[in-house]
């Protein structure tokens, strides 16, 4: 038994020094090209709009902001100023949304935001957004770069494609440090030891995101109360929370299968949904222990089968937000292939871990 376990983590650690770190060179190369890109744009749009300023900077070989969705796909957050004259309220209506609120007493010509506050007194995201986009598109046209990039048109989000290659999205946000939503109040679980007093303070105090982007209740339609919610995005907090262990090896060795194997039709995986993945692993496995090295192969295995599992049930529920169900709208044939890929996958390496060396 211990003698398969080390070839399996033998042959992970062979597989994360060759294709895992390759893909992240190969996504790094890609991310300086695009943010060169992406910050002339944003550079036009401050011209124009001094509100919205760019906050893409680069620290420690790392762009604040910047999420990577898949190697051709990608994410950049813009942080906006003065939230301050604000209420933020989820009160659960909407999940994985929230509102903002115009304080009691607090005059509209008090906010920077003025013209995008609704007659009831809510900063709408789709109204912000809509502007931005506007002033992206003449950016767009305006940039150094306008030979190799163009707007995606059929959307309400602000999306980009760059050298017909590769898609980023612009996500105006507010950053929430100091508060911790209510609907992610009962995290930490109370019975699970997993991750302690000191990392959960941590995590809580780097705090969450709201993002002004489609969130699409069960129907598949936006009713205007959700046009003007903000998306609730816990990026940071979560990568937080995999520092330690081979957690973050764990998930790069993740990402890798995904991209090779199982980019499929419908698009039912992306990184996210093993990055969530992780996270319940931890749980389940919440000494430091069960993350050695030594371990890699037993913890991989853990989350393949948590995957085919949820594929199965339809089921992904968000980490902190658990009503909140990430595998919403994809097609059920797609998360049916995608279980089956999975499946395959999983015992291959399970079986077979020198097939590492093909996958």
């Amino acid at each position: 038994m211990i003698a398969a376990q080390a070839k399996l983590v033998y042959h992970l650690n062979k597989y994360y020094q060759e294709k895992c770190q390759s893909r992240k060179a190969a996504i790094s190369k890609t991310i300086r090209e695009v943010c060169k890109v992406v910050s002339d744009v944003l550079k036009e749009v401050e011209v124009q709009e001094p509100r919205f300023i760019s906050s893409l900077n680069e620290m420690d070989n790392r762009f604040e902001g910047l999420e990577v969705i898949s190697p051709t796909e990608f994410e950049v957050v813009l942080y906006l100023n003065q939230m301050g004259v604000f209420n933020f309220v989820d009160d659960g209506s909407l999940p994985g949304c929230a509102v903002l609120k115009l304080s009691d007493g607090r005059k509209r010509s008090m906010s920077l935001w003025v013209e995008f506050i609704t007659a009831s007194g809510y900063l709408s995201a789709r109204k912000i957004r809509s502007r931005f986009q506007t002033l992206v598109a003449q950016a767009v046209d305006k940039c150094s770069y306008r030979d190799v990039v163009k707007m995606v048109s059929d959307t309400s989000e602000v999306k980009l494609r760059i050298r017909d290659r590769y898609v980023v999205q612009i996500t105006p946000a507010f950053k929430c440090t100091g508060i911790w939503p209510r609907s992610a109040a009962h995290w930490p679980l109370p019975h699970i030891p997993w991750p302690g007093p000191n990392r959960v303070a941590e995590v809580k105090a780097e705090g969450f995101n709201l993002l002004s982007k489609e969130c699409y209740s069960l129907n598949g339609k936006q009713s205007s109360a959700e046009s003007d919610a903000w998306v609730l995005q816990f990026g940071e907090a979560e990568n937080r929370l995999l520092l330690g262990g081979c957690r973050k090896k764990c998930l790069s060795v993740l990402k890798t299968l995904r991209d090779r194997h199982l980019e499929l039709p419908g698009t039912p995986l992306n990184n996210y949904h093993m990055k969530t993945l992780v996270s319940y692993e931890c749980e389940k496995h919440p000494r430091e222990s069960d993350w050695d090295e030594n371990n890699l192969g037993d913890r991989l295995n853990g989350i393949l089968l948590q995957l085919i599992s949820c594929l199965q049930c339809r089921r992904c529920p968000h980490y902190f937000l658990p009503n909140l169900d990430l595998f919403q709208g994809k097609p059920h044939s797609a998360l049916e292939n995608a279980a089956k890929q999975t499946w395959r996958l999983a015992r291959e390496i399970l079986t077979n871990p020198k097939s590492l060396e093909k996958l």
